[in-house]
This record gives C-alpha cells, structure tokens and sequence, in this order.
C-alpha cells in the first residue's frame, strides 16, 4: 500500500466535474450520492464475519456480550455517511464500518450506528457512547492526545464548494473579504480562520446547513474535505462545483477509546486485509466513485 501524495490528493478533486441543483430547502442532504438507473454501477462487496474472535480489548468484550458494535457515524455526508429519511444507512465510511466490524466479528444487523456531530466526536468515545467512530475524522496530534486512532483508510484535503455561476474563487487565497462556512470542530474552520485568508467565518453543526446557505446565497463558500463536498456536488450539478484546489492533507482515522492498543491494532489489521483483497477500491468506486471521482489508492497505515 502506498500513502497518497498531496498530487493525487489535488487529482482526486480534479475528477469531480458534476455538482447538483435544488430550490435550497432541506434537500441540501435528503438523498444518497449515485440515483442512476442502476445499469452497469459497481456492486458493494460483501465481508466475512469472522467467527470466534479473541482480543484483549475492553471495548471488544463489552460489545461481544452487549451482541452488538456502536459505531458512531455521520448522516448528512452524501457519499461518505448517509442516512436515508427510512433509516438506510450508505457511503464509504459506512462499509469501510462494515468490514471492520466483519473482522471483529459483527454482521451487519449486529451493528447500531448512532449519528454523532463532529464537535462531539471525543466525548462520544471517550465516555464510551461509541465503541468506534467511522466518519471523515482527521487523524492528527491533538486528538491523539483524546482518542486512540486506526488507520488511515483514506486521505482527503480541505477544498471549497462554491456556486456553479462564481468565477471568483479560484482556491482558499481568492476568499478575502469572502464568507466561507463549515462545522464546528472540523479542521477545515480552523485552517480558514487563520489570518493569510482574510476571510469571514460561519460555522454551523451540519455540513448540509452550510450548502443551504450557499444555495441561497448567504455565504460565498463551504469548505471542508473535497471528499465531502465531491458529495454535495454531484447532488446539484446545475448549481455548485468543487473547486479543485486542496489546501490541506486529511487523513482519515477510525477513533476508539485513547489506550484500547489491542482494538487499534486488531483494526489496523482488517484495513490492511481489505486493501489488499480489493474490498476497499470496491467500497470506494460503489459508494464516493459515483461522484465521479477516481479512485486514488489507499493510504498506508499509520501504527503507533
């Protein structure tokens, strides 16, 4: 496995030409990434559930004798972390969920995801709400210091949303005097708030209530990671379009409890077993490849 470069990274985003048309209401975030026919998409894979497993884990043998794994997950991130107003859950983090939890030995119905908004992501596994958290989490020094991470299973990079008609925006440096929105907590708000971009900032807890408000013009842009915003955009081609001009590297992590190292290693496992017998570019081109983004490789994971 090799780790993406911030060149493919920037590709990644490149590939992404279509973005979506609404009226501005809540259909911001009302519907999966794809809606085709159906007619030659990629199928999921499937996972084997691992029979009889044995970890030295806390957090493991509490959801061995619950009989089920909480996963904590995002809801609004078409594409990525997606739930349906039935409750259907879809997206690449969700069966990057999946296959982990497969290998630890949890069928799909043995799994209950529980949304979790991104500025409590930390106080959800740290108080044991959640046994993982699987949903765009950048893994990085500071969190470290809150939670236990696995990975990276993906790496992204911070770009921008904007308005398909704004010639404007260009990158993150044509944004002064602009007003720019993402969530709270994300790592996106804090790198745009810094003084080189001399911009305004809105933040909000949801990712689809930054789209509204760019769709109806009450900010210029909505930044977070491009894999994200790829989402929103092929929702409303007619409407918006990703910039393509990353300005930060996100490595995607699966959080856990700080010291659980046996829960991290044993999950470090299964996403290395799933690069290499291919599940994982078959998640990706089934779930954010119907954005039409191309599928980069996997990163190289990050044991610590």
């Amino acid at each position: 496995m090799k780790p993406r470069s911030s060149a493919a990274v920037a590709v990644l985003a490149l590939a992404l030409t279509a973005t979506a048309c609404s009226s501005g209401s809540d259909e911001a975030a009302d519907k999966p990434v794809g809606g085709k026919s159906g007619v030659n998409e990629p199928s999921l894979p499937t996972y084997k559930v691992a029979e009889d497993v044995t970890i030295d884990s806390p957090t493991l043998k509490r959801a061995q004798e619950k009989g089920k794994l909480v996963i904590g997950a995002k809801s609004d991130q078409p594409g990525l972390g997606f739930e349906d107003k039935d409750g259907k859950r879809s997206g690449f983090d969700i069966e990057i969920a999946k296959m982990i939890a497969a290998d630890l030995g949890f069928s799909p119905d043995q799994i209950q995801f529980k949304t979790v908004d991104t500025s409590a992501r930390e106080a959800a596994i740290s108080s044991g709400q959640v046994d993982l958290f699987v949903g765009t989490y950048t893994i990085n020094d500071e969190r470290k210091k809150l939670v236990g991470f696995a990975g990276p299973y993906y790496t992204a990079g911070a770009d921008l949303l904007v308005r398909r008609d704004d010639g404007t925006i260009g990158g993150p440096f044509s944004l002064q005097g602009k007003t720019v929105c993402s969530v709270t907590g994300s790592t996106a708000i804090r790198e745009i708030k810094k003084p080189d971009y001399n911009t305004t900032t809105v933040e909000t807890a949801k990712y689809g209530e930054c789209v509204e408000k760019l769709l109806a013009k009450q900010v210029d842009a909505v930044t977070t990671d491009d894999a994200i915003l790829m989402g929103y955009a092929a929702q409303r081609p007619k409407d918006l379009k990703v910039v393509g001009s990353p300005f930060t590297e996100e490595p995607y992590g699966i959080g856990m409890a700080k010291n659980d190292k046996a829960l991290r290693e044993a999950v470090s496992d299964a996403i290395e077993k799933h690069d290499e017998n291919g599940d994982h570019k078959k998640a990706y081109d089934a779930t954010l490849g119907l954005s039409g983004s191309k599928y980069g490789g996997a990163s190289m994971v990050d044991r610590y």
